[in-house]
């Protein structure tokens, strides 16, 4: 106990490290009570550091800022207009054509598991297939509820609050980029005037998440891009839905990979059955993963994030598990926080033992 005393004595005296901890006390605070209600807050600060990468560059070639965030807006503003009116309808068709489909997938799905019971009874049982296909059952009358209350007045409530959403975040992503300096100002003139402490940590942070959005994105559209050509050319059903969820499974490292794969085997198991281009898809969907895996994330990510991968695990289990989508999104930031105030915290020397 005496070292515990010993050690709160030394650094609750140092105004920095109290004046860090406040912080990170307080950003931990907003995040856990009002996160749900600072959503298309949080998300207009992802978009915003996302485009402040082009902004820069046009910056760096000689445009004034407000020149160079007015040509970086109206590309952000084409972009979300292409998705909106293009990319959800061709989605919201496929998925509707894939929940139709269904039930012809479960009953190949189910023909499947009990051809592995007959052929090879030592590996699976008849009484093992039948536990798994109630399970299977189960959750689908779930996922039925679940659809039916798409309909509901709740739903309605969620489709309003994403349409004002739509309008929102385009303002707040302008204006985060337009007076970026006078927000961070403003911020400033809350924070004590000794704060080396946690100027150095929110340089190093900054730096890290800006490099992190900036290569996530670009890892999601390459993935993406990559996944449709190549399901497209191997005409693989729904191809375009599948690569988007594959592309947004690089969200969560090492696990989004993993859940994926189920769905698109299943509806390349539904459409070619056990063929040689069934296997041709699977081959195919696990070179893009190992591409991406092996290739992209060093290329794109080289020098950002050094954080093992069992502590990438860790944080994307504990910050999912607080905050939901966003936590698991921000896992790896939130993990560079943690290990950038590590390294910054102020350590005593040690002391040789004479000998």
């Amino acid at each position: 106990m005496q070292l515990i005393r010993d050690w709160f004595s030394r650094h609750l005296n140092d105004p920095q490290v109290v004046g860090l901890g406040a912080l990170l006390l307080v950003g931990f605070g907003v995040i856990v009570l009002f996160g749900n209600m600072l959503a298309p807050v949080l998300a207009s600060i992802v978009l915003a550091y996302l485009l402040e990468g082009l902004v820069r560059r046009l910056q760096r070639l000689g445009a004034p800022r407000w020149v160079a965030v007015l040509l970086v807006f109206a590309l952000f503003i084409c972009g979300m207009l292409l998705v909106v009116f293009s990319l959800i309808p061709m989605l919201t068709a496929q998925l509707a054509q894939l929940v139709e489909g269904l039930p012809r997938i479960i009953a190949q799905g189910q023909e499947a598991l009990r051809g592995l019971a007959r052929n090879y009874p030592a590996m699976l049982s008849e009484q093992e297939v039948q536990s798994l296909l109630a399970v299977v059952r189960e959750e689908l009358a779930l996922l039925g509820q679940q659809l039916l209350s798409l309909f509901s007045f709740r739903s309605l409530v969620a489709l309003l609050t994403l349409v004002v959403y739509l309008v929102l975040m385009p303002l707040l992503v302008f204006f985060f980029l337009k007076d970026k300096d006078r927000i961070l100002q403003w911020f400033a003139g809350f924070l004590p005037r000794d704060r080396a402490l946690a100027a150095r940590v929110w340089r190093e942070v900054n730096v890290q998440m800006g490099n992190y959005v900036r290569g996530k994105f670009l890892e999601i559209l390459i993935v993406w891009l990559v996944t449709l050509l190549t399901f497209t050319w191997l005409e693989l059903q729904f191809a375009m839905l599948l690569a988007v969820v594959v592309g947004l499974s690089v969200i969560i490292p090492y696990i989004g990979a993993t859940v994926v794969t189920l769905p698109v085997a299943a509806v390349a198991y539904a459409q070619f059955g056990a063929s040689p281009e069934f296997l041709w898809v699977l081959a195919a969907y696990g070179i893009i993963q190992a591409l991406d895996g092996n290739v992209l994330v060093p290329l794109l990510f080289s020098g950002v994030v050094n954080l093992h991968p069992v502590a990438i695990i860790v944080a994307i289990l504990v910050f999912g598990g607080i905050w939901g989508f966003w936590g698991i999104f921000f896992a790896i930031p939130l993990a560079t926080l943690i290990q950038a105030v590590i390294e910054a915290w102020p350590r005593e020397p040690v002391r040789e033992e004479a000998t």
